[in-house]
C-alpha cells in the first residue's frame, strides 16, 4: 500500500542504526526486494545480469547490495514472502498492469529513437517480480542463511503479526500498511542510503487519540489498496470525521457516501490472514563463498556488479564474528 497520506499522521522519527542494532526485522520481501530490482536495472547494463538465453536476474545484483546494510549495522533479516492475493486487491493490481503496459509502450517508443535516458528509466518502471526472480532469490537467501517466512496472504500483515507476537522486534517496509496491521515498530529507510526512521504504533495513536481500528476507519476514509477514499478527505479531516463521529461509519453517515465491502477493508487490517507455522534462528550461518558461485557461476552475472555487495558481506561478518563461513 502506498497511501503515502499517513505518513502525515504516522509517528515517525530519524534514529540512529546503533539504536537500532541487536535485532530481528521482519522484511516485507516483495517491497524490499521490488525496490533493489528497479534500482539494479535504471542504472546497470541490462549485459550484467542477462543471461546466454535471455533470461534477466537483476534481482541478484539488487539482493547482493541490499542484504549486507542488515550484517553491518548488527541486524537479523526475516524476509516474508506474499502468498495469495485477496480478490479485493484485484482493481489496484489490475491499474497496475495498466499503467506498466503504458510504460512498456513507452519503451519501445524511446528504443525506437535511441534515447538512453528514457529506456534506462522506463525498464526499471516495467520490472515485475517473475517465478524465476522470486526462486532465485529465495535460492541466494537459503545459501546466505537468511530466514524466509511464506505469509499466506499479505506479507506486511504477516510481518507484523510476527511483531505483535514479540517473535521479531521490528517490521521493515518503505509502505504504511504496517502501521495499519498494528506493527509495534517499523523501520523505514531500508532501502536508501542514511539512517532509518523509526515508525512508533502506540505513538500514533496517541498522537490523535485513537483506537486501532479507528487509525484503520481514518484509512480507509483516505483510501486504501482496497478502496478508493472519500473525495475531498485527506488524513486530517479523516482524523476529524472519525473523533467525531466514533467510528467509519459514522463518518460516512455524516458525509453520505459508502464504502463497498468496508467490513472486509477493516477485517483486513484488523484481522487479517496470518500463521504462526515458521521457524526462525536468530543465529545465521552464511555462506558467502558459496552465494558468490551461485550468482557469478550459475547465473552469469557480472563479477564486478557484486564484487563490493559481496566483500561488505564478509566485511559485516567478521565483525559480528560470523567469518568463519566466508
Amino acid at each position: 500500500m502506498g497511501n503515502a497520506a499517513l505518513r502525515d499522521l504516522a509517528a515517525i522519527e530519524e534514529v540512529a542504526w546503533a539504536d537500532v542494532g541487536d535485532a530481528v526485522v521482519a522484511v516485507d520481501a516483495h517491497n524490499w526486494l521490488y525496490r533493489y530490482l528497479t534500482t539494479t536495472v535504471k542504472w546497470t547494463s541490462a549485459d550484467a545480469y542477462t543471461t546466454e538465453d535471455g533470461t534477466e536476474v537483476a534481482n541478484l545484483i539488487g539482493v547482493v547490495q541490499g542484504l549486507p546494510k542488515f550484517f553491518e549495522h548488527d541486524l537479523t533479516p526475516v524476509m516474508v514472502f506474499d502468498g495469495a492475493v485477496t480478490d479485493l486487491k484485484e482493481d489496484e493490481l489490475a491499474a497496475r498492469r495498466e499503467q506498466k503496459a503504458s510504460y512498456e509502450a513507452d519503451l519501445a517508443d524511446a528504443r525506437e529513437r535511441g534515447d538512453e535516458i528514457a529506456v534506462a528509466r522506463l525498464e526499471s518502471r516495467t520490472q515485475r517480480l517473475t517465478d524465476t526472480i522470486l526462486e532465485t532469490t529465495r535460492e541466494l537467501l537459503s545459501l546466505l542463511d537468511v530466514p524466509v517466512v511464506d505469509a499466506p496472504a499479505e506479507g506486511e500483515a504477516q510481518a507484523s503479526h510476527m511483531a505483535r507476537q514479540g517473535v521479531v522486534d521490528y517490521v521493515g517496509t518503505e509502505d504504511y500498511d504496517a502501521l495499519l496491521h498494528g506493527a509495534p515498530l517499523t523501520l523505514r529507510q531500508l532501502t536508501s542510503s542514511g539512517p532509518p526512521e523509526l515508525m512508533d504504533f502506540e505513538a500514533t495513536l496517541a498522537r490523535h487519540d485513537l483506537t486501532w481500528e479507528q487509525l484503520v476507519d481514518v484509512a480507509i476514509l483516505c483510501g486504501t489498496d482496497f478502496n478508493d477514499g472519500i473525495d475531498g478527505v485527506g488524513p486530517k479531516t479523516a482524523v476529524s470525521l472519525v473523533t467525531d463521529h466514533g467510528d467509519l461509519y459514522g463518518a460516512l453517515e455524516a458525509q453520505g457516501a459508502t464504502i463497498d465491502h468496508a467490513d472486509r477493508i477493516r477485517e483486513m487490517f484488523l484481522d487479517p490472514a496470518v500463521t504462526d507455522d515458521y521457524d526462525i534462528d536468530r543465529e545465521v550461518d552464511p555462506d558467502v563463498a558459496a552465494a558468490r558461485e551461485f550468482v557469478v557461476d550459475t547465473w552469469g552475472v557480472d563479477p564486478e556488479e557484486v564484487a563490493g555487495g559481496f566483500d561488505r558481506l564478509a566485511d559485516a561478518l567478521v565483525q559480528t564474528g560470523l567469518d568463519r563461513w566466508t
